[in-house]
């Protein structure tokens, strides 16, 4: 079994990218996630006025995709190694919707460390680019992320 190597802010490199496993989003993912938030959107749950979205079928939730993609984010090697030193997802920099996503699209999601600020003695501040791409390398959200991690030397 190989040894997972924890990662702090210090070791934490700009340009540092991680890709994600795909998952292929479900009509239950669609259903159980506007009850899960109340939105009821015809344009997710009614198959035939979604007949004329610009998908011309129902639309995944946009903030469905997002939760999704992190929680591939979490599982990827890259996420495993900050399991020490993650403080917290602090903020939201920027998001965009760029194409939509319906049922059977897989998705997956690639994260780059774009920025690191030292803030305090013992942590820092990390901007990541998060780029959700589906099954054909299409762009179907990015944005900018920020998470607090830990430095080494303070644990």
């Amino acid at each position: 079994m190989e040894m997972l190597e924890y990662r702090y802010f210090e070791d934490m490199n700009i340009g540092d990218k991680s890709i994600s496993q795909g998952r292929t989003i479900t009509e239950a993912d669609i259903v159980n996630f506007a009850g899960l938030s109340g939105d009821y959107n015809s344009l997710h749950i009614d198959a035939e006025f979604a007949k004329k979205s610009i998908a011309g079928q129902r639309l995944a939730h946009g903030l469905l995709i997002m939760t999704v993609a992190s929680g591939l984010f979490t599982r990827t090697p890259y996420n495993l190694s900050l399991t020490k030193s993650l403080m917290a997802f602090t903020e939201m920099k920027s998001w965009q919707f760029v194409k939509p996503v319906v049922i059977s699209d897989t998705i997956r999601v690639e994260v780059e460390v774009l920025e690191k600020i030292d803030i305090k003695p013992n942590r820092g501040r990390v901007i990541l680019k998060r780029t959700i791409l589906n099954q054909r390398d299409e762009i179907v959200q990015t944005g900018e992320t920020v998470m607090l991690i830990a430095k080494r030397k303070n644990i």
